[in-house]
């Protein structure tokens, strides 16, 4: 990731969308947000919160509020990031006009974002989702693999199961990463889960690493189970 001492070196480095993101900044500041950068990218804060962050994609920018699920979206300007995302939603831009046109809601919705921080409310936990058939039969099957599985965060159980439900995809994606644009390379990726607990997948199949010793990887006596997934 590129690091930037403050946003005017960021627009300096930019490449993409300099002039929209000027016209938005201009906005944001006129909110009277704190500035700074942030994951490589402008931020903008009130309190100490993160309210919006400025994304630059190769067909439009993005202005991202962390917390757009629970805005009241009256002028129909804020886009899902993705099918599994719940939390961020962000408004889109092509164009100078674009970010001019929205001069007047943008302010708004900030004063939105501002009242949800200050109210404390926060998205609720995703759902757990419906279990795959193939995924449930196999973990009822395997006591051990159900145990590894079981010890894993709810995101992560959750990122299995969109995983597994995917499977007909060419198996690059790895549960648990960052950058589901990655590779993996070949062999087992392991995905780690807070409890030292491991479950990976590439390849065809699915192996969890349970530890017996949370103290640390290091001399922890460890159970590898590994499971072949159905053609």
């Amino acid at each position: 990731m590129e690091h930037f001492d403050d946003v005017d070196a960021y627009l300096a480095a930019s490449t993409g969308w300099p002039d929209e993101i000027r016209a938005l900044r201009t906005i944001l500041l006129g909110c009277k947000l704190d500035e700074a950068i942030k994951w490589g990218k402008p931020t903008y804060a009130h309190g100490g919160s993160n309210l919006v962050i400025v994304q630059e994609f190769k067909n439009f920018l993005a202005l991202l509020f962390v917390k757009g699920a629970l805005l009241d979206d009256t002028e129909g300007v804020l886009h899902d990031q993705g099918p599994n995302s719940r939390s961020g939603k962000r408004m889109q831009f092509t164009s100078v006009d674009d970010v001019r046109r929205l001069a007047e809601v943008i302010p708004a919705y900030i004063e939105q974002a501002i009242a949800v921080e200050e109210s404390g409310a926060e998205v609720g936990p995703a759902p757990e989702p419906e279990m795959v058939e193939e995924l449930q039969e196999r973990l009822d099957a395997d006591p051990a693999l159900a145990a590894a599985f079981a010890g894993l965060t709810p995101g992560r159980r959750r990122e299995y199961h969109l995983y597994f439900r995917a499977r007909n995809s060419p198996p690059h994606v790895r549960p648990g990463s960052r950058n589901t644009s990655r590779r993996s390379s070949p062999g087992r990726v392991s995905a780690i889960a807070e409890t030292n607990q491991h479950c990976g997948s590439a390849h065809g199949e699915i192996t969890c690493l349970a530890s017996n010793d949370h103290r640390g990887r290091s001399g922890s006596r460890k159970q590898t189970v590994t499971w072949p997934l159905a053609p």
